[in-house]
């Protein structure tokens, strides 16, 4: 089988970016035919030293464009992407092949779309987060600090100012999606969608074709198994954005009302704001994955008190695996991995005295142990490895590959789609 990963990077700079490269690098070591598609790079060596070919553009990104206004046209048609991933798919054999597209929207574009639709070969799509329904990607109101339940680019959708920046940049989001939807056809062209929680599904599944076909593959989880730890536990730690999104602000006072010390790895536009409101707070910036993980194993318990949906937050299950009881808040799909009670706490969203309340009974050190030690356990009776990633992934690409064989030709493009054939 050759497998064609479709991302917007090609190194690790994040989780959408992680999953695919490990994914990669998983196939083509079970003796799969692997190629990486991606804008921006450099590629991760580890690729090449693999025996993986790398397509790579050599694209900015947000973060690394110096025009910012030839990156917004980028973003909403990206001609390179496009002609070149067609060329690629040219050389691929529609009875051997699967493209699995993991990431568009930071640099790739929804021309993307076009390609893919016109190769004709089987296709899957991993929702790691929401721009293939929501111009914003995240059902996410960031002025007001709440999930949004608006129906996407509807008259109320496109009115409101749900950007983190302005509303020009949401402008710019909603020209996009229009390019997705009627010029790609990017939202109905994907008939096996792979989702990774339930809450994910349940968000999208209003807003896809009724004859989706959903997957449930959860993302690995890389750590490494080790003794539940040996000692007394430590302190409440929060990983991750120091964000508004991200709860930490919530965190901050949670930790206050209970009178215990919050720590936090990362960082963010709220850090400096937080450091100054709550000196008793511990700051300790970003650290590398072992040194998170040694912190995870020694912390009372781990708080992700997100306040948006997220997909599947790998911290709440590394937590997990290195013996932390995680509380959570309950409307992000990190509560999925946690037994209100058990292995952890649920509280109510946003909240600060609800969690308060969870951090006060885990100053209990016996509590905080046992439920430590439960944590741990669920996690390695199931741990999310890598081959069982790999095994269910496999699976749904056999799925895939039967169903495009037995298929029809494929619909014809939107009608708008001769608008992206003007534009390249």
């Amino acid at each position: 089988m050759h497998v064609v990963l479709v991302a917007d990077h090609a190194f690790v700079n994040g989780g959408q970016a992680k999953v695919a490269i490990d994914e990669a690098l998983g196939l083509v070591a079970r003796g799969q035919r692997v190629t990486l598609f991606a804008a921006v790079g450099p590629a991760d060596p580890r690729l090449e030293a693999a025996g993986i070919r790398v397509v790579c553009l050599d694209q900015d990104d947000i973060s690394t464009t110096r025009n910012r206004l030839a990156f917004a046209a980028q973003a909403i048609w990206n001609h390179t992407a496009s002609r070149r991933l067609a060329a690629e798919l040219r050389l691929c054999d529609p009875r051997d092949t699967v493209v699995h597209v993991h990431a568009f929207a930071k640099a790739l574009s929804p021309s993307i779309g076009v390609a893919l639709h016109r190769s004709g070969l089987p296709l899957v799509y991993t929702m790691h987060e929401f721009f293939l329904v929501c111009p914003n990607g995240g059902f996410y109101e960031y002025p007001v600090g709440r999930i949004c339940h608006r129906t996407p680019m509807s008259l109320a959708c496109v009115t409101t100012n749900c950007d983190a920046r302005s509303y020009p940049r949401k402008a710019l989001r909603l020209v996009r999606h229009v390019a997705l939807d009627h010029v790609a056809g990017l939202r109905t062209l994907f008939p096996h969608i792979v989702t990774i929680s339930t809450l994910q599904e349940r968000v999208v599944t209003p807003h896809l074709p009724s004859t989706t076909v959903f997957h449930r593959v959860d993302n690995p989880i890389g750590v490494e198994r080790a003794p539940f730890r040996d000692g007394p536990p430590g302190d409440f730690l929060f990983v991750g954005r120091i964000s508004t999104e991200k709860g930490a602000p919530v965190f901050a006072e949670a930790a206050r009302l209970a009178g215990v010390r919050p720590v936090f790895i990362g960082d963010g536009p709220q850090t400096d704001e937080l450091a100054a409101g709550y000196p008793e707070a511990v700051m300790l910036g970003w650290k590398n994955p072992r040194e998170v993980e040694a912190a995870m194993r020694q912390a009372r318990a781990l708080v992700f008190p997100s306040v948006w949906y997220e997909g599947q937050p790998l911290t709440v299950y590394e937590a997990l695996a290195c013996g932390a009881p995680v509380v959570v808040s309950d409307e992000c799909a990190g509560r999925e991995a946690v037994e209100d009670g058990e292995n952890g706490f649920w509280f109510r969203s946003g909240d600060a005295q609800a969690l308060a309340a969870h951090l006060r009974r885990l100053k209990d050190d016996d509590l905080a142990t046992r439920m430590g030690r439960a944590a741990y356990e669920r996690y390695w009776a199931k741990p999310l490895t890598l081959d069982a990633h790999l095994d269910r992934l496999q699976g749904v690409y056999d799925t895939v590959r039967r169903a495009a064989a037995s298929r029809p030709n494929r619909m014809p493009l939107p009608r708008l789609a001769t608008l992206g054939s003007t534009m390249r």
